[in-house]
């Protein structure tokens, strides 16, 4: 009885692909050009001079291309380090809530001190006095945001112009 073929034809392998399935496909197509531009004169099958003029740069703009390209290979050649790594984005949360949690402490601590003093009776420090001869700088007052919400408005009623879209009327 054949019923052991039957099996084997079904479990036939798909082609596999070099580099994998995945590879390239968060690249763009520019990155995939000059990929396989320099895979190419790296396999003999070109020059240096027809994958520049393939590429549309100088013989020197390819040498510094294919130099980066060699560098990136080579950093992803590095051996990865064991275990788990540090996730910056996780350390930066942890900050911030210790930040948030030694806020919390301040203000309490800051709210016990005048509770104190209150129940001493004692009267709250007197602000620093400023040294005399120096007089204090008047700042003219600038409403920075209100430039830049204006600048905003403009570059999209200036966009809307150009496409033709109709948006919320400004205020």
């Amino acid at each position: 009885m054949m019923t052991s073929e039957a099996p084997a034809v079904a479990r036939r392998r798909a082609k596999r692909t070099t580099g994998g399935v995945t590879l390239g496909q968060d690249s763009s197509r520019e990155a995939k050009r000059l990929a396989a531009a320099i895979l190419e004169v790296l396999a003999g099958q070109r020059t240096p001079a027809q994958a520049a003029e393939t590429l549309a740069v100088s013989l020197p703009r390819y040498y510094q291309l294919e130099a980066a390209g060699l560098r990136g290979l080579l950093a992803s050649c590095e051996p990865k380090p064991r275990g788990r790594q540090q996730n910056q984005g996780a350390e930066l949360a942890d900050l911030r809530r210790q930040n948030e949690r030694l806020q919390r402490d301040v203000a309490r601590q800051q709210s016990l001190v005048r509770l104190t003093q209150r129940a001493a009776g004692l009267a709250a420090p007197a602000p620093a006095a400023k040294e005399p001869g120096k007089k204090a700088r008047k700042r003219k007052p600038v409403a920075r945001a209100l430039t830049v919400a204006e600048r905003l408005r403009q570059e999209v009623a200036n966009t809307e112009a150009s496409t033709g879209e109709s948006g919320v009327a400004s205020a």
